[in-house]
């Protein structure tokens, strides 16, 4: 499973994965039928999230799915805010067998898209709804984001080893074989080969979708999780 080949595969699922982590540990796998009441609380929240008609414009979720997103949301995090501890107090929760944490970080900052250390509800929905039912061209910009640690438009060899590392720490005993230490940096020299097409060292946003959009199985990884909710 862990063939050098499906590299870029196994990062695409890992970045949904992480999104349906989030919402199993909401409770929001399976809807309810509960009353929807949850729009006359949002004033009890020290933040509160944009009006519910201007986030069902915004995303791809009905006004239904975006009431009990929030409930859910609401009930873990009262404050109406997620901070990055939180964030990797979630994933070890999922991942005890791993270290999460610095996964869990780059997950954080590409979900903090205004960078100010918290992640709203509306940062959370948004990131949500391009990840389960946005264009093939938006989950991939969103990938592409999150692999781009310093936002300078261009991913780096050193950004994608730190990414695949995080991966890897967070799988811990899960991989086998028991991956030796040259594996992660062995790996990241077979994706620039593959995605890097002028050989200028770094990967723009262009050549990253190109490849991924002529990878059958990036895309039929990127179908997997359209259905959950």
């Amino acid at each position: 499973m862990w063939e050098s080949e499906g590299l870029q595969t196994l990062g695409i699922v890992v970045i949904v994965c992480a999104s349906l982590k989030l919402l199993h540990l909401l409770g929001l796998i399976s809807f309810s039928e509960d009353s929807i009441e949850d729009e006359l609380e949002l004033s009890a929240v020290r933040h509160r999230p944009e009006a519910l008609e201007q986030l069902e414009a915004q995303t791809r979720f009905s006004r239904k799915e975006l009431q009990i997103l929030y409930r859910g949301f609401k009930n873990e995090c009262p404050s109406g805010v997620v901070n990055e501890d939180t964030f990797k107090e979630i994933y070890a929760q999922f991942f005890p067998q791993g270290d999460a944490s610095t996964y869990a970080h780059f997950l954080f900052n590409a979900f903090d898209t205004d960078h100010n250390g918290s992640v709203s509800f509306e940062d959370f929905v948004m990131g949500l709804s391009i990840l389960l039912r946005g264009s093939v061209q938006e989950k991939l910009n969103w990938a592409f984001n999150l692999y781009d640690i310093n936002k300078d438009g261009y991913i780096t060899k050193e950004e994608m080893l730190d990414i695949i590392k995080s991966i890897y720490d967070m799988m811990g005993k899960c991989t086998y074989p028991i991956l030796k230490e040259e594996t992660p940096r062995q790996h990241v020299e077979i994706f620039f080969q593959k995605m890097d097409k002028n050989r200028d060292g770094v990967v723009t946003i262009d050549e990253f979708i190109d490849c991924c959009q002529n990878d059958e199985n990036i895309m039929r990884s990127m179908q997997l999780f359209e259905n959950v909710i």
